[in-house]
């Protein structure tokens, strides 16, 4: 992918946290929630792995197929499921793991990869690299988590905000006591994420 190490650095650090977080919240709270957060904890951690600097990493050349295998069944799983926006997050994984295959460092150097592009800068006569992947795809996935993000970024906001002062207070405390809203600001985390993840290709 086409970024910077500190921006890669910086995608590994919120979805490594985000994860982690959605580890510790898989084995409670009912059982829906449960799918929930271990299915953002594997998105997580998928992002934060594909995200790593490959300049510190080298990905193996192997890497994208190993991506599409799990998250090309995490797909499935989730569409029998009836999950929809998990299907779509997996298959967008799915995608920029085959995106990454078309990568010309991909294929002729396994020690440049998915986001350590930087080396191409150098290049006489080249200020950047082409980019990967289906521009029209690309641009479908990006509207999609752009009006996710915005729409569950809304659905953050207390309903009560005009409300009474015990009413404020009641809402917070609800806010706070489970981790449904957490789990939905660590998906609006994760949306964020996976946007940058598809501008950089």
């Amino acid at each position: 992918m086409h970024t910077p190490s500190l921006v890669g650095w910086l995608l590994v650090l919120l979805c490594a946290a985000t994860g982690g977080y959605c580890l510790t919240r898989s084995r409670g709270g009912s059982p829906a929630q449960r799918v929930t957060a271990r299915c953002e904890a594997l998105m997580a951690v998928g992002m934060a792995v594909m995200a790593l600097p490959a300049s510190v990493v080298p990905p193996p050349v192997w890497s994208p197929w190993v991506f599409t295998a799990v998250f090309g069944a995490t797909a499935l799983w989730a569409l029998v499921r009836r999950h929809p926006h998990h299907a779509v997050g997996a298959l967008a994984m799915v995608y920029m793991a085959l995106a990454m295959v078309g990568m010309p460092d991909m294929a002729g150097h396994p020690a440049a990869g998915m986001n350590g592009m930087s080396g191409m800068a150098g290049m006489a006569g080249m200020t950047h690299s082409a980019p990967a992947g289906v521009p029209l795809l690309t641009g479908l996935l990006l509207a999609y988590y752009a009006v996710y993000v915005l729409a569950a970024g809304v659905r953050l906001v207390p309903g009560d905000a005009g409300a009474g002062p015990r009413a404020v207070v009641g809402a917070e405390r609800g806010a706070c006591a489970g981790p449904p809203v957490v789990l939905r600001a660590c998906q609006v985390a994760m949306g964020l994420g996976m946007l940058a993840m598809l501008l950089a290709l």
